[in-house]
């Protein structure tokens, strides 16, 4: 334990020592940097952070700091001057959390160097003396495989070119180039942090695939390289345990402005980038290599990169097993006749090939299932399919429904009259098959059908396959539903059963290596029934979905649609894997990282390797182990059965308050995020109608409430539910539960560092507002109960206690946007008044410029 104690001082010594005052120091250079009236800003600005701090220490409403600020240091007063200033602290505070960003991310190695080991190494070193370890081991390693997806969430504001900017500044604050950071924050001061007009899901893609070519393209093959040569150690064979996934260009649910057409240019535009990745690793190679022997295989290999990376023309196709075949031969040459030298640069070029193949990341395909059965009731009405089924169908009962499929291939001609989400899925259906040999079949083997609520939604989808170009024999395709809200969660092994026993699917699923993935859905699930709920529910029915496959003898794999935030699933990820018992289905780790966690978690190589390892770590450990999750006694089960239920009947009595959305309406930025350019997606899913709760976004839904401070998801009904079980003298057995539980405990810590991102003072002026004073003091009084329960049950006397750098680090970017809060208030403040057109759009532009840095500065936020 003093150990412990001792290396969290350490770190948080080595923080304070190369982040906080590091930034401090740079900061200075950067507040004196010669651009448009940078002598009132660079004065100003901390005159002005001084204020804020102040003024909500005293509880005082945003334009009674900003215009106090105003009368004691400015001599123009007038709305548009205000707005003026105003919008320059803004661009300086974006800035200042970009230059946070690179000198953590500068220190990374420091503050985390011996956090963790390579969990596989250890156990193979185990099982040297240990044959059924070691068995064991040969199995795990078999069986295991890690899925990192890269998703489109519009919460990763940083353009491409801020983002080189960001990995440039790293490197110079790594060695202290004073030069080149000068420079470089010359160049940040200049540079646009965001776009003109909404990025197109193409645009997205290109800004994503940033992550893919300058970040995981590298840190995934060295995981790689240090798993092979732990396994190569151990005479074991080699093993491909690192997939990555993509959803840009194919995640269609909810967002009308992904076509046919983005699909097929993301695929080509993931194939283009990683073969210019390839051509610049076979360059270096070939500068190496420059003996006898080897002229023909280099000649070859670079003819066929350069034509894959830089012809438009080419004629694509999967063309790994050629690459791998001729660059053996390079490296079959160099050790038979050269003493292997330079075949380990060869060696680390084959494992990125077989790693990323030609596709480099798998394009998941995602529509909602209320589409998909649209498309299926408009083929229906097609000859000769219309021959197939009643009129009636659609008023039968789901057994009927089943009963009527047959699994019959047909053809579909679909007219321009066609619905364009019909068009799009018929259309999309088709080309996955050519994507399919083009990149090959990892390139698109997936569609995910979000909203799914029966066994028909998938088997309907099987058939509009059968119908558009596809042969029972050769449907590559894995069929992956999406279970989202509480009750969904609750139906989804029952579903699962009906698939299973389906003799259709079984076969199917045969074909597939009885293999079959499902993904969860947090961020749906906590807008719904809150936080305890959301991930008790989701545990549940892990379970449940486990103990179903293991009886069909099918190996499940869970996809996890874990955002940034505690809220949508975000956090200690790698805890809530190492804590899964036998009872859940592990084998196979499958997450969303979206976001501000892209940028936060794998923004750099180093970041990157690190998570990585975490994630592997956690799943070898709880493959080896194999312990029994506790939660599922009858004592632990329970409570926390009583406890979700009594979080969750607290926050729908929340949700379903008269003032819930008019206040989040009013208050927060969330009726101008449409107009925020960071996203090809819509804020809600019915674009044409009047706001509701159902239609907003998750995202939307989260991102409202963490520019209010509030941070409502990521703990509502935690305190209530806590203090229920105080009263009613089961408090021994919460605590017992929180010391046994792994699972139970990251659901508590992450909470906590929801809400230590809170910050109440900012909005206690609210409390004095006539209409929304009361409602207000029912989210504080929650918040407030919450803390004391769980420092309580904790035994911590300050939020995040376990995590001291952690919680520094949130300390500091909290206090580096507070202006940006107050300025966002103040703005909207300002709307409500009778002002000018003119000036409605300049406070609306004032409001929309701060979500940016607020939301860059959390990283896991919204």
């Amino acid at each position: 334990m003093m150990q412990k104690q001792r290396a969290k001082g350490q770190r948080e010594s080595v923080f304070n020592n190369e982040v906080v005052s590091r930034f401090e120091l740079y900061n200075s250079l950067f507040l004196t940097l010669p651009f448009y009236k940078i002598k009132d800003t660079g004065t100003l600005l901390p005159l002005f952070i001084k204020y804020c701090e102040d003024g909500v220490n005293n509880h005082e409403t945003p334009a009674e700091i900003i215009n106090a600020f105003f009368k004691k240091y400015t001599q123009n007063n007038g709305a548009k001057d205000v707005i003026d200033l105003l919008f320059r602290f803004i661009q300086y505070i974006e800035r200042q959390v970009v230059l946070f960003d690179a000198v953590e991310d500068a220190s990374f190695n420091k503050l985390n160097a011996s956090d963790e080991h390579n969990a596989l190494l250890s156990y193979l070193k185990k099982g040297i003396d240990d044959s059924s370890l070691n068995q064991k081991i040969e199995k795990l390693i078999e069986e295991f495989s890690l899925r990192l997806v890269l998703t489109a969430h519009p919460t990763q504001f940083y353009p491409g070119s801020v983002l080189s900017i960001i990995t440039d500044l790293t490197a110079a604050i790594k060695i202290n180039d004073i030069t080149s950071i000068h420079l470089l924050l010359q160049q940040l001061g200049k540079t646009p942090f965001f776009n003109k007009k909404s990025p197109t899901p193409v645009d997205e893609a290109l800004s994503l695939a940033w992550y893919l070519e300058n970040v995981f393209y590298f840190a995934a093959a060295n995981i790689q390289s240090e798993i092979d040569k732990s396994l190569n150690d151990y005479s074991l064979d080699s093993k491909k345990i690192i997939e990555l996934g993509f959803w840009p260009g194919g995640d269609r649910d909810g967002n009308p402005n992904v076509h046919t057409e983005s699909t097929v240019q993301v695929s080509k535009m993931l194939r283009q980038i990683l073969f210019r990745c390839y051509y610049r690793d076979f360059r270096n190679l070939k500068r190496r290599i420059t003996f006898r022997g080897v002229d023909e295989p280099i000649a070859i290999v670079h003819d066929v990169l350069y034509k894959n990376a830089f012809d438009p023309n080419i004629e694509m196709e999967n063309i790994s097993d050629f690459l791998i075949e001729h660059l053996n031969k390079i490296k079959n040459t160099l050790i038979d006749s050269h003493d292997g030298l330079f075949a380990d640069i060869v060696s680390d070029l084959i494992r990125k090939v077989e790693l990323y193949g030609s596709h480099f990341a798998s394009l998941d395909i995602r529509q909602d299932s209320r589409v998909l059965r649209d498309v299926h009731a408009y083929c229906r009405q097609s000859k000769p399919i219309n021959s197939m089924f009643p009129e009636n169908y659609d008023s039968l009962s789901e057994e009927e429904k089943i009963k009527t499929l047959s699994f019959k291939s047909a053809r579909v001609s679909h007219s321009d009259k066609a619905d364009s989400l019909v068009q799009d899925t018929l259309q999309t259906i088709t080309e996955v098959k050519q994507i399919q040999q083009s990149n090959g079949e990892l390139a698109c083997h997936r569609f995910i059908i979000s909203n799914c609520q029966q066994a028909s939604d998938i088997l309907q989808l099987i058939e509009l396959f059968l119908w558009n170009g596809w042969e029972e024999d050769d449907l590559s395709i894995d069929f992956v539903p999406l279970f989202e809200t509480v009750h969904d969660l609750a139906d989804a092994a029952t579903i699962m059963e009906t698939l299973y026993s389906h003799p259709f699917y079984k076969k199917h699923l045969k074909k597939r290596g009885n293999k079959q993935d499902i993904m969860l859905g947090f961020s749906d699930s906590t807008k719904d029934g809150g936080y305890l709920m959301a991930n008790w529910s989701i545990f549940n029915a892990k379970v449940a979905l486990t103990e179903t496959a293991n009886k069909h003898n099918i190996q499940l794999a869970f996809f996890d649609g874990r955002g940034g935030p505690p809220s949508r699933g975000g956090g200690k990820t790698h805890r809530f894997y190492a804590s899964m018992g036998k009872e859940i289905a592990n084998k196979n780790i499958q997450l969303t990282i979206q976001g501000q966690t892209i940028s936060s978690q794998y923004g750099s190589i180093d970041s990157a390797e690190f998570n990585i390892e975490q994630l592997i770590n956690a799943g070898i450990s709880a493959g080896i182990k194999e312990r029994h999750n506790i939660l599922l006694d009858p004592v632990h089960k329970n409570l926390l059965d009583i406890m979700a239920q009594e979080s969750y009947e607290s926050f729908v009595a929340l949700r379903k308050h008269p003032l819930f959305l008019s206040y989040l309406e009013k208050f927060s930025p969330l009726t101008l995020l449409s107009k925020i350019t960071i996203s090809s997606r819509p804020v809600k899913r019915n674009s044409g109608g009047a706001l509701k709760l159902e239609d907003l976004r998750a995202i939307s839904f989260v991102t409202a409430w963490s520019q209010l401070k509030q941070n409502i998801p990521g703990f509502y009904g935690m305190g209530t539910a806590l203090k229920s079980q105080e009263k009613a003298g089961n408090w021994d057995k919460v605590v017992k539960t929180y010391q046994e539980s792994g699972y139970f405990k990251t659901i508590i810590d992450n909470c906590m560092m929801s809400m230590s991102k809170s910050d109440f003072a900012v909005t206690a002026h609210f409390i004095n507002d006539k209409e929304y004073g009361a409602f207000w003091k029912i989210l504080f009084d929650e918040f407030t109960l919450s803390k004391e329960m769980l420092l309580k049950l904790a035994g911590h006397e300050t939020l995040m206690e376990n995590y001291p750098v952690e919680k520094r680090s949130i300390a500091v970017r909290e206090k580096i946007v507070l202006p940006l809060v107050l300025i966002q208030h103040y703005a909207l403040e300002q709307l409500q008044n009778e002002i000018t057109e003119e000036e409605k759009q300049s406070y609306e532009k004032l409001a929309i410029r701060t979500v940016y840095g607020i939301v860059n500065a959390g990283r896991n936020l919204a």
